[in-house]
């Protein structure tokens, strides 16, 4: 078991930096119908519901991605490739970078309206009324806060508990997006899910601002280092704004401040207070630091998870 992990890990980052998602039948998709199917069902307005919905969704997929990696837990390969295949189907770093760019492009041949189009399939805020400079910005910070959640997080909890962890981080974090914000019909119900997300991100979150700081440059790395440790606080969440944080240092922009999400408006603090505005160039410098982090991120969990199996 030494090298198992450690090789599904790194084959399955590969898979996703060559393939990105399965274009059709894609299992988050997949675990997407049956959670909303199991929420038709047990929804109330009360915590308690909410928290059943989630321990039997998060736990239907551990206990089933546990029973597959002891079932070849005596074929080295198979678990190797079972990690793998896990790893592949819960990372989305390759998509992220893939919209963020087309956007970029977008902006860049001056056709806002297209831009405006795309925005909603890498991020929840209302793009009617964007400027390109506001769309710019919620594209960096959506590759920043996402690096987090679909690349490095990921990959933690894969060198933590394997193909189970993998597969039950993404478990948590699609049903945050689901039922987790704070609408009437979730202010309660979706409030398990919610703070289940902040505790499986919180180890993630400060490993992305970690790494990238060490990916951001020696021009660049002391401003993503105090950056982060100023402002990463002062945002509402408290694990997106430790990348957001780290990213506008290591980018030397200002992320931020006033948000739209439909009818609801934001006021966040600003970080990276004192530099310049997010420019369309930032996009692209982004997805190439975003793509630094990941490498970063599956050589030290491969690591992690090679020394940890191999203590066992």
């Amino acid at each position: 078991m030494r090298a198992t992990t450690a090789l599904g890990l790194a084959a399955g980052y590969a898979a996703d930096a060559a393939f990105g998602d399965p274009r059709r039948g894609h299992p988050v998709a997949g675990f997407g119908r049956a959670a909303g199917a199991l929420e038709r069902l047990l929804w109330q307005d009360r915590r308690d519901s909410g928290a059943v919905f989630t321990a039997l969704c998060v736990g239907t997929v551990a206990v089933a991605a546990r029973c597959g990696e002891r079932a070849l837990r005596r074929t080295p390969a198979g678990t190797a490739l079972f990690t793998a295949a896990a790893t592949w189907t819960v990372l989305g770093g390759a998509s992220l970078v893939r919209e963020a760019r087309t956007i970029g492009a977008a902006l860049e041949a001056g056709d806002l309206a297209a831009a405006r189009e795309r925005l909603p399939y890498l991020c929840g805020r209302d793009p009617r009324e964007l400027t390109e400079q506001q769309i710019a910005r919620a594209v960096v910070e959506s590759v920043a806060e996402n690096t987090a959640d679909a690349v490095v997080n990921a990959l933690a909890w894969g060198a933590v508990a394997g193909a189970p962890g993998l597969l039950a981080f993404r478990a948590v974090n699609t049903l945050d997006a689901m039922v987790g914000h704070r609408s009437p019909r979730y202010l309660r119900f979706g409030w398990a899910s919610a703070r289940l997300d902040d505790v499986a991100g919180w180890p993630g979150a400060r490993l992305t601002a970690l790494l990238t700081v060490a990916a951001a440059g020696p021009d660049h790395r002391g401003e993503a280092w105090r950056v982060w440790r100023a402002d990463a606080s002062s945002h509402p969440s408290p694990n997106a704004g430790q990348a957001e944080a780290a990213f506008a240092g290591a980018l030397g922009v200002q992320l931020g401040g006033t948000l739209q999400y439909g009818a609801r408006v934001e006021h966040r603090p600003v970080l990276g207070a004192g530099s310049r505005p997010v420019a369309v160039a930032d996009i692209e410098r982004a997805c190439r630091l975003s793509r630094r982090v990941g490498l970063l991120a599956v050589g030290v969990t491969a690591l992690v998870a090679g020394v940890r199996r191999g203590r066992r």
